[in-house]
């Protein structure tokens, strides 16, 4: 149990790298070498994962909640503005409100980081 509890804190880092990865292999398939750029954004979660900073961690949390509070908003009036759904609008509706959903927990679990424990 004290293993989980040791490594639990990187969960949210690792989970936004994923995401970085797979968009950068999306955008790679499709555009080749303008996809690069795109590995930039996985430098601040690589930092806290190897030398963890409070601040850095506090100003991630705080930004992903706020982009996250966008997508949810944005996420919600696609979903009300949609009348009929097709078997495709619901499976694309599914897995896009859990990726929603997934990345406020996930902003949030680093806010909770950064307030609860000190690295």
């Amino acid at each position: 149990m004290s293993l989980i509890s040791k490594y639990s804190k990187f969960i949210p880092y690792l989970y936004y790298l994923a995401i970085i990865v797979y968009w950068f292999t999306d955008i790679n398939q499709n555009n080749g070498i303008t996809a690069y750029p795109i590995l930039l954004f996985s430098i601040p979660f690589l930092w806290q994962i190897f030398k963890p900073n409070q601040k850095l961690n506090f100003t991630l949390g705080i930004t992903f909640v706020c982009l996250s509070s966008y997508m949810i908003l944005a996420y919600l009036s696609d979903l009300l503005n949609i009348t009929s759904f097709s078997n495709s609008a619901k499976y694309v509706a599914f897995y896009g409100g859990l990726f929603v959903s997934a990345n406020f927990f996930m902003a949030l679990w680093i806010i909770r980081n950064s307030i609860k424990r000190s690295f």
